[in-house]
């Protein structure tokens, strides 16, 4: 028994935040210049009262009516997020609920960010090709934007907010399916990317976050997201490449052999230098990100959905899958269409 990814479906919020309106939100800022570097013009935005698990919901509910999918036959709940709706339980406990998916599922949170994809894929390969599980439902989502300061302005232009449903299944034996894996962490660049107050270390009723302006004039504070940009730029770009080597070579393919290039949406210009460093063809490659910016957990799943559905892909096509970010983590998969 192999596994295959059988369908996904995504999500984004209704509202949407353009690059409008945050020059109009902060006067004198070159969004214009920032879009060359991050390569967003829109990005979607969680209503107040809008969770991950609400998003992620709307995400299966669309890939079960667009795929003829039934709930009965999900036979487990990985939900992927670094905002569940509560410290405890779990949030996949409410989804399996909410979506009537059989009390014999198995449902578990996992918090791995932008790696997070990968991780999910890995997890459900275990499970169908253990004989565990039939059918896996892998859902990614992030309300990112609840936890960015209002005035950080850097990162607002960066992230939105969205969730991906992707339906992972037994196959028979083929070609199609789901490869060899190649995992990499540096917990040495955990600062790089954080929400340093909220957890048992530095509990929000023991600390009181301090607004404070950078460089660069964002306001953040140690009860926000923050990430280095110039850490992961070079993290991101010195590891990619590397992890696309090692995974081609587990594998005994070459660069030649891949079809498509499926990374972590992070921003343009990371996407662009791992390319250039590579020497892929632009025609191999894809970014996606004009219309609703770093997702996240999401990037993937939704830039493959968009290749499927333009033609850049096919059945029988090989596509290499890779993430990398929060932790510092990475990780990366070639799957058979």
């Amino acid at each position: 028994m192999k596994s295959n990814i059988k369908a996904i479906s995504y999500y984004l919020p209704e509202k949407v935040l353009t690059n409008e309106d945050l020059m109009k939100e902060f006067p004198g800022f070159k969004v214009n210049d920032m879009t060359r570097l991050t390569g967003v013009y829109r990005r979607h935005i969680a209503a107040e009262e809008e969770t991950t698990s609400d998003l992620a919901v709307k995400a299966a509910e669309k890939l079960f009516i667009e795929h003829s999918i039934h709930p009965a036959d999900i036979d487990h709940i990985l939900f992927c997020t670094q905002g569940g709706d509560y410290l405890t339980p779990t949030t996949a406990c409410l989804i399996q609920d909410r979506l009537n998916i059989p009390k014999h599922a198995g449902a578990v949170d996992f918090n791995q960010g932008c790696t997070g994809f990968i991780y999910g894929l890995s997890m459900a390969k275990g499970l169908i090709e253990t004989g565990t599980a039939g059918n896996v439902l892998l859902l990614t989502s992030e309300t990112i934007t609840k936890l960015i300061h209002p005035e950080d302005k850097s990162n607002r232009a960066i992230f939105g907010d969205g969730a991906a449903a992707t339906l992972i299944s037994g196959a028979e034996e083929g070609t199609a399916g789901i490869g060899d894996f190649v995992f990499g962490t540096d917990g040495r660049g955990y600062d790089a990317i954080i929400i340093k107050h909220g957890g048992v270390r530095y509990p929000y009723q023991k600390v009181k976050p301090v607004d404070y302006t950078d460089q660069f004039g964002n306001v953040r504070n140690d009860g926000c997201f923050y990430m280095d940009g110039s850490a992961v730029f070079t993290f991101s770009v010195e590891i990619v490449t590397k992890l696309i080597d090692e995974l081609l070579k587990k594998i005994g393919k070459s660069a030649n052999d891949i079809d498509l290039f499926v990374l972590h949406q992070a921003n343009q210009v990371i996407l662009e230098s791992i390319f250039r460093k590579m020497k892929l063809p632009e025609e191999k490659t894809i970014i996606y990100l004009k219309e609703c910016g770093n997702t996240i957990a999401s990037t993937i799943p939704i830039a493959m959905k968009h290749a499927v559905d333009e033609g850049k892909v096919k059945s029988g096509d090989n596509v290499l899958l890779a993430g990398f970010g929060v932790g510092f983590s990475w990780a990366g998969t070639v799957v058979t269409l």
